[in-house]
């Protein structure tokens, strides 16, 4: 299907128009204690949520990782705040994404080797500088129904999102070039 095919069939079906379900930005650090604690700072900071801590699950005596010890943070975005994080992180990338970035549900993901390079974000050297995973998950509407807890329903194979239709979407509410 092309572009103009897909986005003639959003205009006159607008429950297959795909949009923003959330963005997950996580920062591991792989060790507790401070350096962990500056990751959480820096990230409440980019996103103005308090992130919560993840857990490593196994324990790697080469990195020194014990199983239960926290080691990364993470945040979920929704709605206005998602996409005023997108705005803010995509020119980091120089707004392009590759298209094997895209899963087969049309979800995408990218990664930042430097937060500082973010625009309005500045450099502290007691802090450092972290990198971080943004990984973004489309969704249209209605497919809460596969989810919600009372009368869970199934979704029909033509209401499931296509990298294709995730990649037009992206274009076209980010402006964003995939390659």
């Amino acid at each position: 299907m092309s572009e103009d095919e897909i986005r003639k069939r959003w205009e006159e079906t607008p429950m297959l128009k795909p949009r923003i379900e959330k963005v997950v930005v996580n920062i591991s650090v792989g060790k507790s204690g401070e350096p962990l604690e500056k990751a959480t700072r820096v990230l409440q900071e980019l996103t103005d949520q308090t992130p919560c801590k993840r857990k490593a699950k196994d324990t790697v005596r080469d990195f020194g990782i014990r199983k239960g010890e926290p080691i990364a943070c993470m945040v979920t975005l929704r709605k206005q705040k998602a996409i005023e994080f997108l705005n803010k992180v995509l020119p980091v990338v120089d707004n392009k994404i590759s298209k094997e970035s895209f899963d087969r549900y049309g979800n995408f993901s990218f990664g930042l080797k430097e937060h500082i390079e973010i625009v309005g974000v500045k450099y502290d050297p007691s802090v450092g500088i972290f990198g971080m995973d943004v990984c973004v998950s489309l969704r249209r509407p209605g497919h809460r129904v596969k989810a919600r807890r009372i009368r869970k329903g199934n979704v029909g194979s033509g209401h499931i999102l296509t990298p294709e239709e995730a990649v037009v979407f992206v274009k076209d509410t980010l402006k964003v070039e995939v390659v």
